[in-house]
């Protein structure tokens, strides 16, 4: 056996890698990395499988015994889910309260009633940005088509002056704010600060979507004017309602998770001790889990009961919330699976030591990092969790803020120009009634924006903070 494949997936701390090391290792990461692109790609298998099968494909041409790759998987996998699965779950149950409940057409319906003609793109974004803090993404596209459709076509907008805004807040939300998937996997890989995170995942945010949005949708008005397709209106949530919950209370039942989470990052730097009651509380409080489950729990009393829902049905909501996202959960899995692998490899070292001779930014790398995995794969989740892992080491002398910065550029790169690779592309085609062409220069154009100017805020802010 070579001294490499030796070293390879040993629990001790490693040596350096020398510069065979760093070529076998290279080599074996590109093949990984391959054969997940050629089997969602070519193959069409599904995600969760391709990352499987490319996690012990990279095990293979690293020359690691086939049992100790298989080991690395499957710790990964389960403490990933363990970390971010009751997490997910958890934003699953608030989203399927808020979409049927009718608490989502009422912040609509609220926000639309006080829009003018000229603000209407910016009520969208707002909108967009509100709904999708708890959604999923594809969740949050399927809720805001019916308003957008709708929207267009009853005040005579051009789609996309209505429709690029909604998107790109759900697309920022997305990527940049946890309680995502993507976000919270890349905290849980870099042992980032989840309400640092989120607080500078907010703040960059904004500008953001602000360009993405309102600002780029009068640009992709002109490139391509198409109306709204009357065969994309479906029945909305609340049409079956007799009555749905009140705009105050829905908007303090989204928003309970993340005032709770970033009162916990305040009070963490402003009291910073240990031993306070006051820290203590809010570090229970403030911890996702309780924060979720608080917003869950607040969500019975004011999204479902108002609705009419009984306790019957509350039961039977709850099994349908979180039926869709097994999938997403063995994606997630199966991407710290990958990223345990990556590590356990020596490739988190082999970066360090590569990147200590480049002069390119830490924050940098990992951005381009992550958009050369989105370009490949057309998942963000997968670019997201892949990347996290390759650079996790290089956040461990990284100050808090650098950490939660080093998040936000792997999630800014995740979100890159996405193509025909990507399940989002294809939503968003089919919904608006889009040739290629047209969702190309719509959709992928204002994904690469976001990516771009939200990288760009992310090495701004590292100069400052």
């Amino acid at each position: 056996m070579t001294r490499l494949s030796v070293e390879m997936l040993a629990a001790d701390a490693p040596e350096p890698i020398t510069s065979a090391g760093h070529a076998q290792l290279g080599i074996a990461v590109l093949a990984g990395i391959a054969v997940i692109v050629l089997l969602i790609t070519k193959f069409k298998l599904h995600a969760f499988l391709s990352l499987t099968i490319g996690t012990l494909a990279l095990g293979a041409f690293a020359g690691a015994p086939l049992d100790k790759a298989i080991t690395s998987f499957t710790t990964g996998l389960g403490s990933t889910v363990a970390g971010v699965g009751v997490l997910i779950a958890l934003g699953a149950i608030l989203g399927k309260m808020l979409a049927d409940s009718g608490g989502a057409d009422q912040i609509v319906d609220t926000i639309l009633a006080k829009a003018s003609a000229r603000s209407m793109p910016w009520a969208m974004v707002l909108i967009a940005s509100v709904i999708g803090l708890p959604l999923f993404f594809e969740v949050g596209v399927v809720l805001l088509i019916p308003v957008v459709l709708m929207v267009a076509k009853r005040g005579n907008y051009s789609l996309m002056r209505i429709g690029i805004p909604a998107l790109a807040g759900l697309s920022v939300m997305h990527g940049l704010v946890p309680p995502h998937p993507g976000p919270l996997v890349a905290i849980d890989a870099v042992k980032a600060n989840l309400g640092v995170t989120l607080a500078l995942g907010v703040l960059v945010a904004i500008p953001t979507v602000i360009i993405a949005g309102p600002l780029f949708s009068k640009v992709a008005a002109r490139w391509v004017d198409v109306p709204a397709p009357d065969r994309m209106i479906p029945q909305r949530a609340s049409e079956d309602l007799q009555r749905r919950p009140g705009f105050g209370a829905t908007l303090a039942t989204i928003l309970l998770p993340v005032v709770l989470m970033l009162a916990k990052a305040l009070v963490d730097i402003v009291v910073d001790d240990p031993e306070s009651t006051v820290q203590r509380v809010f570090d229970v409080a403030g911890s996702p889990l309780i924060a979720l489950l608080a917003a869950v729990l607040a969500g019975i009393f004011t999204l479902l009961r108002p609705a009419g829902f009984a306790k019957e049905r509350v039961s039977q909501l709850v099994d349908k919330g979180l039926a869709p996202i097994a999938g997403i959960l063995l994606i997630v899995g199966a991407g710290g699976g990958f990223k345990q692998t990556l590590i356990d490899s020596g490739v988190g070292q082999m970066v360090l030591e590569i990147s200590k001779d480049w002069s390119i930014p830490a924050l940098l790398l990992a951005w381009l990092i992550a958009v050369a995995i989105r370009l490949a794969t057309g998942s963000a989740t997968v670019a997201t969790v892949s990347a996290a892992g390759l650079v996790a080491p290089l956040a461990v002398d990284m100050s808090t803020t650098h950490t939660a910065l080093l998040v936000l550029a792997i999630g800014a790169g995740s979100l890159f120009f996405s193509h025909v690779n990507d399940a989002g592309f294809w939503l968003v085609k089919e919904y608006f009634g889009l040739s290629v062409g047209q969702t190309l220069k719509t959709w992928s154009v204002m994904e690469t924006i976001i990516s771009v100017v939200a990288g760009g805020l992310v090495l701004l802010l590292s100069l400052v903070i």
